[in-house]
C-alpha cells in the first residue's frame, strides 16, 4: 500500500535536529492535557491546593529577610525586603521548576513514552506552561505588594521596560528547559547524576543574585556570577521594576549566548536520546 493512502505517516527521526513542528501544532491540545495532569497529580488530596503557589515563596521571603536582611545585614539597593526577596525567589523558582521538570523528563514519563506515539517535545512545553501559570500567580501577588509600597511612597516607579516581562520569563524558561534536557539525556543512563544535579542546583542559588544584589558581590567572586546565565535576567527584572541594580550589556549577551547554546545542545541530545531511551530506562 502506498504512503498516499494514509492520513498520517510516522517515521523514525534521522536528522541531528528534527523538531517536527507540524506534529507539535497538530498535538497542541495534548500540551494542555499534560498541564492538567501535572496539576492534578501535584495537588490531589491537598487542603490548600494552588495556594501553595504563594505560600512557598512567602515563607522563603520571610526566612531570607530574617537571615540575610537582618542577621547578615546584606543590602538590597534600597528595595524593600519583601519586594526584593519575593521577586528573586519567584524568578529562581520558575527557572528551577523548568530545569527540574526537563531533567526528569524521560524517567518520569518512561511508561507513557513506551506505549504510544506523540511528539515528545509536548512534555517539556507543557512543563513550561505549568510553571508559567505558577509564576504568573506569584507575579500578581508581587504586584499587590508593590502597589502597597507605592501607596506608602517607598517604592520607585517602574520603567517602561517592565512591559517586556513576558520576554524575561521566556528567557528563563528556555534556559532552564535547555539545560534540563541536556541533563535528562545523561541521567537516562547514569542515575547517579540526578543526586549530583539536585545538590548542585541548591548551591547554584548562592552564586545567583537571589538573596543579594550584584552590587554586594566582592570583586574576586564577581566572575562566578558573571558566567551564571541566570544572573542577568534576575537583575534585569529589578532594574525594570524597582529602578535598582545594574547589569552590563556584556553580561546580558553572554547569558543570551549561553541560553542559545544550551537549548540547541539540549534539543539535539533530546532528539538523539528519544530514539533508544526505552531500551535503557
Amino acid at each position: 500500500m502506498s504512503d498516499k493512502n494514509w492520513s498520517l505517516i510516522i517515521s523514525p527521526k534521522r536528522k541531528l535536529l528534527d523538531l517536527q513542528l507540524r506534529d507539535l501544532i497538530r498535538y497542541r491540545d495534548l500540551v494542555f492535557l499534560f498541564v492538567q495532569r501535572d496539576f492534578a497529580i501535584q495537588y490531589k488530596q491537598t487542603i490548600l491546593g494552588p495556594l501553595w503557589y504563594v505560600i512557598n515563596p512567602l515563607f522563603s521571603t520571610v526566612m531570607y529577610s530574617f537571615v540575610f536582611g537582618n542577621l547578615a545585614n546584606i543590602g538590597t539597593d534600597g528595595i524593600p525586603f519583601l519586594l526584593f526577596y519575593y521577586s528573586g525567589t519567584m524568578l529562581w523558582t520558575f527557572f528551577t521548576g523548568c530545569f527540574s521538570n526537563a531533567s526528569d523528563l524521560f524517567i518520569t514519563n518512561a511508561n507513557l513514552f513506551g506505549k504510544v506515539y506523540f511528539p515528545r517535545l509536548t512534555v517539556p512545553i507543557s512543563n513550561v506552561f505549568g510553571n508559567g501559570i505558577k509564576v504568573l500567580v506569584q507575579f500578581v501577588v508581587l504586584m499587590a505588594f508593590f502597589v502597597y509600597y507605592l501607596i506608602r511612597g517607598t517604592a520607585p516607579i517602574p520603567s517602561y521596560l517592565a512591559l517586556a516581562f513576558p520576554l524575561l520569563l521566556l528567557w528563563l524558561a528556555t534556559l532552564g528547559t535547555g539545560m534540563g534536557m541536556i541533563v535528562s539525556a545523561l541521567t537516562t543512563k547514569y542515575r547517579d547524576l540526578r543526586q549530583l544535579v539536585a545538590f548542585a542546583l541548591g548551591l547554584a542559588m548562592y552564586i545567583t543574585p537571589v538573596v543579594y544584589p550584584l552590587s554586594q558581590i566582592p570583586g574576586r567572586f564577581a566572575w562566578l556570577v558573571f558566567i551564571n546565565p541566570v544572573s542577568a535576567p534576575i537583575e534585569l527584572f529589578r532594574m525594570w521594576f524597582f529602578s535598582a541594580g545594574s547589569v552590563s550589556s556584556v553580561m546580558v549577551l553572554v547569558s543570551l549566548g549561553m541560553t542559545a547554546a544550551f537549548v540547541l545542545l539540549g534539543l539535539i541530545l533530546f532528539n538523539q536520546n528519544e530514539r533508544n531511551f526505552v531500551d535503557v530506562v
